[in-house]
């Protein structure tokens, strides 16, 4: 007897025997108790999901001579002739061979013809989007009336590139994928019936490799049973598909986590000399660290062992969880990438090490801190003036409104203390002066003091001798006295240092400033070289003014 393979030999006989499908299933017998089958049906889903195979249940039911609510007995004359594929009322056709006019025409020639034995005939039309625009053509007016004894069964994959005006002439039903614990219910009633021993952590990996597809479970389980071992384990499943053994696995993200680069690359190389594959081996490490993701913040672990269980749990204390959604993202960014790259091994390893290294993993996110914090400072900033504000109009209330301007003016010289509320033990903020011209800025030498305490050496050193005075409204001058050799100037004028001194000094004033330096010793030249000038001016009574 020739052999069958298990999709084939254990393919539902019956809608009760369909996995997952129960919302389309439960649909179609009530039609069919009811007599008000259509005419024409698309079934639409991915691979694997049943759409041929309820197809075929179908058929026999619209034609079954003793039909039980809804199902076909498989029993009668022409439930056993479908069943052995002999009957000629119902016929199956593959799109993807048979999608020409032609093929087509000869089906709308055929119908006009009754049915031999069967009540109806039904043609099923598998992966029908393959069809050409004059097949699509060729077949409207057949499937929008057909003759009363004809039904059509679509089968499809892609319905988007159906044309409407088929999608508009079917009854739609979308199979959605299978779900892991339906395929694992199945994988175990195959198993008991064909006498085979597997462990639930296989049947588990088995359900996460197919993807929702019955078929691809079933056909993994049968490459399993290849060797004539009847006995199926977790390590039996993982070499058979080339999935990397989950100690390997824990090796590479122990490394990872402890930062010890050459660990990982030792690890990802025995992985690789075994043959497996770099894409599995990288799903694996995916589904690892979100199985630690999980374990930390839920303490689940359900398909692990307890000395597994130990494991994920040492690395879960070692690392925090905003490091391992971090890495999460990274490796599934080096899936996409792999997917297009001719060197996966290299670019895989250049992934490990980018993980395993510090600075490098914090490095993608530096821009955006940086971004953000200057953000924060900026609503810091607006913040303490809604409170200035809100002091000053509290005080015109308790005070009266007599006169509004000299009012705001002494609230001005008041000395007002705004506290930070993101932080109670930040200093207090004082506004110790209304910024007047030519004044010099308070709390100059509380900013450098801030810098050194910040470990900000270099640019202390560099403003230690000078003087901060108020240029405008909007602008404070740093006067260096001694000075700006080019060096100085050159570390001054950087975005970032001008950055920080602007954010300090408008803290301090209290509203948004703006920085100016100012070199003393240029000045006092050009001061020196300009008196002779305003001598001569005035002297000829001319009017002069100097713009800098």
């Amino acid at each position: 007897m020739a052999y069958t393979a298990l999709y084939r030999k254990f393919r539902p006989t019956t809608f009760s025997e369909m996995v997952g499908q129960e919302h389309i299933t439960k649909t179609l017998r009530n039609q069919i108790i009811a007599g008000r089958v259509g005419h024409a049906y698309l079934f639409n889903g991915g691979r694997g999901t049943g759409k041929t195979s309820a197809a075929k249940v179908l058929a026999r039911a619209v034609n079954c001579l003793n039909p039980k609510e809804g199902e076909p007995c498989n029993e009668c004359e022409i439930c056993k002739a479908a069943l052995a594929g002999t009957l000629t009322d119902i016929v199956e056709m593959d799109a993807a061979s048979n999608n020409s006019v032609e093929d087509i025409r000869q089906i709308r020639d055929e119908v006009n013809f009754l049915p031999t034995l069967a009540k109806y005939r039904v043609y099923i039309i598998d992966e029908v989007h393959m069809l050409s625009t004059g097949a699509f053509n060729a077949l409207l007016k057949t499937l929008e009336e057909p003759p009363e004894h004809v039904k059509f069964i679509l089968a499809t994959t892609e319905p988007q590139k159906l044309p409407a005006t088929i999608l508009s002439r079917c009854q739609r039903f979308d199979f959605k994928k299978i779900s892991n614990e339906d395929i694992e219910k199945r994988l175990q009633y195959v198993c008991e019936q064909s006498q085979i021993e597997i462990t639930q952590g296989a049947m588990h990996i088995i359900s996460s490799l197919s993807e929702g597809a019955m078929r691809d479970a079933l056909s993994i389980l049968e490459r399993c049973l290849q060797d004539g071992d009847t006995k199926i384990d977790e390590d039996k499943v993982r070499d058979l598909v080339g999935i990397p053994k989950l100690t390997y696995v824990h090796k590479i993200l122990q490394a990872i986590i402890n930062y010890d680069i050459p660990s990982a690359i030792e690890a990802t190389n025995a992985v690789i000399q075994e043959g497996k594959d770099v894409q599995n081996l990288l799903w694996e490490t995916i589904k690892y660290v979100k199985d630690i993701l999980v374990y930390k913040t839920c303490k689940e672990a359900p398909i692990y062992s307890e000395e597994e269980i130990k494991q994920i749990q040492e690395l879960a204390e070692k690392s925090s969880t905003e490091r391992l959604l971090n890495m999460i993202y990274e490796l599934s960014t080096l899936e996409n990438d792999l997917k297009w790259s001719s060197q996966k091994i290299l670019l895989f390893q250049v992934g490990i090490i980018k993980l395993g290294t510090p600075n490098m993993q914090e490095s993608s996110n530096t821009r955006t801190l940086i971004e953000q914090n200057h953000d924060d400072k900026q609503i810091e900033i607006l913040n303490r003036k809604m409170e200035l504000l809100e002091q000053k109009l509290t005080y015109l209330m308790q005070n009266g409104t007599g006169n509004i301007h000299k009012t705001a003016q002494n609230v001005d010289n008041k000395p007002k203390k705004i506290e930070k509320t993101e932080n109670k033990t930040q200093d207090k903020l004082i506004i110790k002066q209304k910024l007047t011209t030519n004044e010099k800025l308070e709390g100059w030498s509380k900013i450098l003091m801030d810098f050194k305490q910040a470990g900000k050496i270099m640019l202390y050193t560099n403003l230690m001798n000078t003087q901060a005075y108020i240029v405008n409204d909007i602008t404070v001058g740093i006067e260096f006295t001694n000075g700006m050799t080019p060096f100085v100037k050159g570390i001054m004028e950087k975005p970032e240092t001008i950055q920080e001194l602007e954010e300090k000094i408008s803290i301090q004033c209290g509203k948004p400033m703006r920085v100016k330096f100012i070199d003393a010793k240029a000045n006092k030249g050009q001061k020196e070289k300009l008196e002779p000038l305003q001598e001569f001016a005035k002297e000829l009574d001319l009017p002069m003014n100097i713009i800098e």
